[in-house]
């Protein structure tokens, strides 16, 4: 059955998950020796580096990304290898994100995915067969499959199963027992027990004669005759488990011992337990984020520190082939992986989490205890924000302290809708981004103020663009009043550039007699509604080796003279857009100049999930839906290309309506319902080199 406080325990597991990435991610690299760590950081009891913006990390992008295998494939619930082969086929663009592509037969991920390039189905793909018996029993088992933990609550067998499968994609042998044991880890601490019974509810989901229950049997052996010395069973590691005795580049082993020491000599609580991990070195990160998973469950949203948890803001970036689903808010996240564990339990989800999840919008309601959607101000010397239990309509809502405002003193507080490469500190697993608001969408939100003392409080909603950095005030100044008073506007056009924040300004003419102070508080948070926008190319950059607002999958892609160009040997493509989008129609000038296949995509739902519109050959013009190995034509005439000419295209998809027009004429219409919504994009299905001027989208 699942636990009353089952949406809580979620939220802190995956909250106490990435804060143990983000401790650890600095010192991942095998330099960071526990020596080396313990001279420089010493006694770790906070973050070793202070990020901006942290970037994307392959143990997030894994659980987050192979969930969705759910929302795709699985719709019965009942998993299989091949569900999480088309979603890695589906997610992750070759040789950029998601996962460490370190090359063949070096990176166990990277191998894998060659093989299901290759045709190799799932689980082969990742067997000792295959792959051998090193490669296939590196750390990457067991780091892709917290979120199975947390699916299958207080039932450990079933976590383990599902993430055996999981990780039968890439793994095999050693690397399934420990995805079996860290799941069912997670799935035991949902009933507080001592650590000790959480291991040996991990264990009984192993073999008891394999590799990985012996290290683990070892550790707590060490553990119960020396409770007080991580280091000493750290160097006990060292010299009976160590890297030099199982080789790769990574190997679960030494990994599965650091993950056990930290969870026994941790004792339980979050801080200490990912501390611990990342002190110990090796794979820190993953170490790190495992473990964090498995004590944020037994300990609840209480035992995560605030300098652990307010840094990470409720926002983290990953890296699959959708930009908008890479900007990713936790709390939405918490809400998606709850209501598929309801699912995967044949149980009912409460009514005010089905209401409070929107999957198609932006929408941040503040329910979760402590939740901050991610929101930011640019002054917070005088505006401080903070999770209030106060809420419009449930408990719950943001609340930013004004400190002592008068005349002069501005602040903005902001939903970040985009990134730049800028806002980074480095470029781990290349994320890119797609924008989460648009021009044509309507914002909404719900505001309030308890002023203390001072003139009025006057909030200004505005956007701000990302390449000029130009904030537009959206409506006319609004003066705050004690009552909630919704605040709604539609999102200007901005002239083909792309929204990095949408918010509200806030200032007061206050004197300094008698300054503004008090708290404002802001609830229901809302975007929706279809877009209609342009991307001008001559406003985008290069930015983590994609184009500004784009992700690409194979071939190159450059910016020339106000063009985005595309050169490719083989098929290529590359996505852009809201994820979720439902009715397009978007046009944009097209010239091919080398290869006969060129087209306009639409409702793309992955790299193997779309319709595409356009030249298929020479000699055609198409409409073509592609479903992974599925693809067939569904409309086609004939039509000469002529290469070098260019042409404006036009293609729609409302309802279940297909639309393809060259230069103003209507060559192709068709009805097919295979998919509803999804991004659009570009690409060539042969090869060839074209290039794409400004698009409109729904303009």
């Amino acid at each position: 059955m699942i636990p009353t406080n089952y949406v809580d325990k979620v939220y802190a597991s995956i909250l106490a998950m990435n804060a143990g990435i983000r401790l650890g991610a600095p010192v991942e690299p095998t330099e960071w020796t526990p020596e080396v760590i313990a001279d420089v950081f010493g006694d770790i009891r906070n973050y070793v580096k202070d990020y901006t913006v942290f970037s994307a990390d392959d143990d997030a992008n894994g659980p987050i990304f192979f969930l969705r295998a759910f929302l795709d494939y699985a719709k019965d619930n009942q998993l299989q290898p091949e569900h999480m082969e088309k979603t890695w086929l589906n997610y992750m663009r070759e040789g950029l994100g998601m996962i460490w592509w370190g090359g063949d037969q070096i990176s166990t991920e990277h191998t894998a995915y060659l093989n299901l390039r290759r045709g190799i189905k799932a689980p082969k793909s990742g067997s000792i067969e295959v792959n051998g018996k090193l490669l296939a029993e590196q750390i990457g088992g067991q780091i892709f499959i917290d979120f199975f933990g947390l699916l299958f609550p207080n039932n450990p067998e079933k976590a383990a199963d599902f993430a055996e499968i999981t990780a039968s994609v890439s793994h095999d042998g050693e690397g399934l027992y420990g995805a079996r044991f860290i799941a069912a880890c997670i799935a035991s601490a949902f009933t507080e027990k001592p650590m000790r019974a959480i291991i040996a509810d991990g264990l009984n989901e192993i073999p008891s004669e394999s590799t990985y229950t012996k290290v683990v049997e070892a550790v707590l052996d060490f553990h119960k005759e020396h409770p007080d010395d991580f280091y000493a069973c750290r160097e006990y590691l060292e010299n009976n488990w160590g890297y030099d005795k199982y080789g790769g580049i990574c190997h679960i082993i030494p990994n599965a011992g650091v993950c056990v020491l930290a969870l026994l000599y941790g004792q339980g609580d979050v801080s200490r337990t990912i501390e611990i991990a990342t002190m110990c070195g090796w794979d820190t990160d993953c170490n790190a984020g495992n473990v964090g998973s498995i004590v944020g469950v037994l300990n609840g949203l209480q035992g995560i520190a605030d300098h652990y948890r307010k840094p990470i803001n409720d926002a983290i970036v990953t890296s699959s082939v959708s930009g908008y689903l890479n900007i990713v808010d936790l709390p939405t996240l918490t809400k998606q992986v709850a209501l598929i564990g309801y699912r995967l339990n044949d149980e009912v989800a409460p009514e005010a989490l089905v209401q409070s999840y929107k999957e198609t919008d932006i929408y941040l309601d503040f329910t979760l205890p402590g939740s901050t959607h991610g929101f930011k101000t640019n002054y917070p010397f005088k505006t401080f924000l903070r999770h209030s239990s106060e809420g419009y309509r449930t408990a719950g809502s943001l609340e930013i302290f004004l400190d002592r405002m008068y005349e002069g003193d501005e602040s903005t507080l902001y939903y970040q809708s985009f990134y730049r490469r800028k806002q980074f500190m480095d470029e781990k697993y290349a994320p890119t981004f797609s924008p989460t608001a648009y021009s044509g969408q309507t914002v909404s939100m719900y505001v309030k103020i308890d002023q203390y003392q001072g003139e009025p409080v006057i909030a200004t909603p505005y956007i701000k663009t990302t390449t000029t950095e130009q904030k537009i005030f959206t409506s006319t100044p609004i003066e705050l009043i004690s009552e909630w008073q919704q605040i709604e506007f539609v999102i200007p056009d901005t002239n083909g550039e792309f929204i990095e924040e949408v918010g509200i300004h806030l200032y007061s003419n206050s004197d300094k007699t008698c300054r503004a102070f008090g708290k404002v508080y802001v609830d229901e948070f809302h975007i929706t509604g279809t877009p209609s926008y342009s991307i001008d190319f001559n406003k985008q950059s290069i930015e983590f080796r994609s184009v500004t607002g784009f992700a690409h999958h194979r071939g190159q892609w450059s910016l020339q003279d106000n063009q985005l160009v595309m050169t490719s040997e083989t098929d290529a493509s590359s996505y852009t857009g809201h994820y979720y989008l439902k009715n397009a129609d978007v046009k944009l000038m097209m010239k091919p100049l080398a290869g006969h296949s060129h087209h306009l995509i639409l409702r793309a739902q992955g790299i193997e999930r779309y319709y595409r519109l356009g030249f298929e050959n020479t000699n055609e013009l198409a409409i073509v839906v592609k479903d992974h190995s599925d693809v067939h034509v569904l409309a086609n005439t004939p039509f000469t290309l002529e290469l070098g000419r260019q042409y404006t295209v036009e293609a729609s998809a409302v309802g279940n309506k297909l639309t393809l027009a060259i230069d103003g004429t209507v060559y192709l219409e068709v009805e097919d319902d295979r998919f509803a919504t999804g991004m659009v994009g570009v690409g060539t299905a042969t090869g060839g080199s074209c290039e794409y001027g400004t698009i409109h989208v729904n303009s």
